[in-house]
């Protein structure tokens, strides 16, 4: 596939509505938006705002109510289930708030586990698995489990396992919200660093400051994008009328 003129991501007119005592939820209306290779995105609204339900669409854990949804040139609507996961596992790569390790497997057993669905035979998830961990200043923490290392350590376990795969888009979910600001600091220089080596990464957050050092920022607001935003030029105003 052409990264050229495919997109990773695109959205035409996504809504997703939930149903609440059988009264409808509308949390997204009409998204519209695309993402290119080796672009670096925020996504970036206050609590409420939809972007969590936006980043469970973009990541395939759910499907929309309205519109439709292209992940690296495959509508999202046409798959069943399992090629659905097999998608999300050849194409994203996740970070979590919360870390999400095993915790009763070690740094390195975190790290390989993605790989165990790939059906990658053992030495080879251990090499890549060891590589990435030791290029994340963890090569001393192979053996150590989450209970083990600071919030800042489990968070690059966690990166180590979203990249393990080699994914083409990175999806980052308040990947700075269990971390003190050194750690926080340490997290966004390695991305800034992936996305200098062509990684595409979406990085989900409240926070406009960290939404700030990102070359394009997407504003939702009452699940909607009110603005897309990029560093080299004026700002796409989207109009709520």
């Amino acid at each position: 596939m052409d990264d050229s003129t495919h997109p990773i991501v695109l959205l035409e007119g996504v809504g997703k509505i939930y149903v609440q005592g059988g009264t409808p939820w509308p949390v997204l209306q009409g998204v519209n938006f695309r993402i290119d290779a080796h672009e670096y995105v925020a996504i970036v609204g206050a609590s409420g705002s939809g972007k969590s339900t936006l980043l469970s669409i973009l990541g395939c854990l759910a499907r929309p109510s309205s519109g439709r949804y292209m992940l690296a040139g495959r509508d999202v609507q046409d798959l069943g289930e399992d090629e659905l996961a097999r998608l999300r596992n050849q194409v994203l790569g996740f970070v979590f708030q919360s870390f999400n390790l095993l915790p009763r497997a070690s740094a390195l057993e975190n790290v390989m586990q993605p790989l165990v669905y790939r059906r990658v035979p053992l030495a080879e998830r251990r090499r890549r698995a060891s590589a990435l961990l030791e290029r994340l200043g963890l090569g001393e923490r192979l053996h150590h489990r989450p209970n083990q290392l600071s919030g800042g350590q489990c968070q690059r376990v966690a990166i180590a396992r979203a990249l393990v795969g080699r994914p083409r888009l990175l999806l980052a979910d308040e990947p700075t919200g269990n971390l003190d600001s050194q750690a926080s600091a340490d997290v966004l220089a390695l991305f800034d660093e992936l996305h200098a080596e062509g990684q595409t990464i979406v990085l989900v957050t409240h926070d406009p400051g960290i939404a700030a050092r990102l070359p394009r920022q997407i504003r939702l607001h009452d699940g909607r994008v009110i603005a897309d935003e990029r560093a080299s030029a004026e700002p796409t105003v989207v109009s709520l009328a």
